[in-house]
């Protein structure tokens, strides 16, 4: 394998490695913010038993569920981002790997081309020394 195509396979591979990374990040933060809805949904159930039971934390109730909401519309929108955020990783994620397969197609080729000259090459220098034998 030549030295260009190392080279480009190397690139490849740490690109293709940058953007598995990335991914896994987005990943991590996704799962976090799903954590963070559910843990607001569980808070909000709370605060609705607490409600039936006190009367004080009933009348807080509705002054609760409005903050809730807002809190509740900032984590699906950041959940909506992440979303589209790591649509766009696994887009350039693959785009990656092909261009890495191309660069491993092209010096594979490289590579059986060398050794098809080589053994063409060889067997010329065959044939010439019969030749050679056969004229003596």
């Amino acid at each position: 394998m030549t030295a260009w195509a190392q080279s480009l396979i190397r690139i490849s591979n740490y690109e293709v490695e940058t953007l598995q990374k990335r991914l896994a990040e987005i990943t991590e933060r996704r799962a976090n913010a799903e954590i963070r809805l559910a843990v607001l949904d569980a808070e909000a159930q709370n605060e609705r038993d607490r409600a039936r039971m006190d009367a004080e934390a009933g009348m807080m109730l509705g002054a609760y569920l409005n903050g809730w909401k807002s809190r509740k519309a900032k984590a699906e929108g950041d959940l909506t981002v992440l979303d589209a955020e790591e649509a766009g990783a696994r887009d350039a994620l693959t785009g990656a790997f092909e261009e890495l397969k191309k660069f491993e197609h092209v010096a594979e080729t490289t590579r059986l081309t060398q050794l098809v000259a080589i053994a063409k090459r060889e067997t010329a220098a065959f044939d010439e020394l019969g030749l050679r034998k056969r004229a003596v």
